[in-house]
Parts: C-alpha cells; structure tokens; sequence
C-alpha cells in the first residue's frame, strides 16, 4: 500500500524520532533520571497515537479492501489501548507491571496492522518489527489475571517484555526508513 509522500513523511519521522526518544527517556530512567518516567509514560501515548496517524495516513492509498479497513481497526484499537495504559500509570490506578502490559498489548496489535500492510523495499524490516511487536499479546493472561508486581510475575510474562524491542526501536526505525524514501510504502 502506498500513499502519497507528502502526507506519510512528517507523520513517519514524528514516529520515528518520538519512538526512540521514548525509548532513550526510559533508559535513563533506568539510570537514575527519575523524572523520566512520566515522559516516557506520555511517549508511550503519543507513539500510540501516531502509530494510528501513520496506519490511517498509508490507508488512505486507492486500494481499500475489508481486509484494510479490519487491519485499521486494530491499530485503532492498539492506539486506544496503549493510552489506557499510560492513563492507568499515570493515574496510579495500577502499578507500571501492569499498565505496561496493557500498553504492550495495544503495540500488538499495532503490530498485526504492521504485519499485514509491509510492502515493497521496506517489507522484511516491517514484518520482524511487526512480529516482534506481537508478543505484547503474550502478556494478556496477565492483564486478565491482573499481575502488577515484577517480582512475583510469572516468568511467561517477561516474554511480552520482549516486545518493546518492536516497539521502541525496530519500528520506529522502519517509520525512519519510511520517512526517508521519495515514494512511501508500507
């Protein structure tokens, strides 16, 4: 699926520069930088909410098809996911176990629209980001059993953790890549 340049190049590189700047906001976090956390909290959000810019701005592309329309509506339900976490966080209404599994379940699904729309020169890129992306789904048995403490987490869960390796840096390289080419392509 491809789009037209002009629309998908600032939408891809505001992707791609918030996804690794989430990612470097939560390493120094890790580090030390304690007021980091909320930014990446916030970035988390924002990313999500791009994702879903940049799945609607490539399916604006000619050949609609219901297979499309169901792939938008799970970047559409990815992105509202991957808010609810951020608010749950934020909120203190759970702990960050828990709320990252709910961010990283929304990034899945974002995932599965990855998976089904990477075309063209940027394809293999966007199917590792897309598949690494999916086992965010993995962490969903703990999101129903309501796990939020990292400590007593159940080994299976730390999988989905994997994810964020999608997340943070495979695709927002891929939307990097995409930024960068003089006819876009999903």
């Amino acid at each position: 699926m491809s789009a037209e340049p002009d629309a998908v190049r600032p939408v891809a590189l505001a992707h791609g520069i918030v996804g690794l700047a989430t990612c470097l906001c939560l390493i120094l976090f890790y580090a030390g930088a304690d007021a980091l956390g909320a930014v990446n909290d916030v970035g988390n959000a924002v990313l999500g909410v791009l994702s879903l810019a940049l799945a609607w701005t490539l399916h604006a592309a000619p050949r609609r098809t219901s297979r499309a329309f169901a792939l938008l509506g799970a970047a559409a339900i990815g992105a509202v996911l991957t808010v609810v976490g951020t608010v749950l966080v934020m909120t203190d209404t759970t702990g960050f176990y828990l709320a990252g599994l709910w961010s990283s379940f929304g990034f899945a699904l974002i995932g599965i629209w990855l998976l089904g729309t990477a075309s063209g020169s940027l394809r293999r890129a966007g199917l590792i980001a897309g598949a690494v992306m999916t086992l965010g789904l993995l962490g969903v048995p703990g999101i129903l059993m309501g796990i939020d403490d990292l400590d007593t987490a159940p080994p299976w869960t730390f999988a989905a953790g994997f994810s964020w390796a999608g997340t943070y840096l495979l695709f927002p390289t891929w939307t990097l890549r995409l930024a960068r080419r003089n006819t876009p392509e999903a």
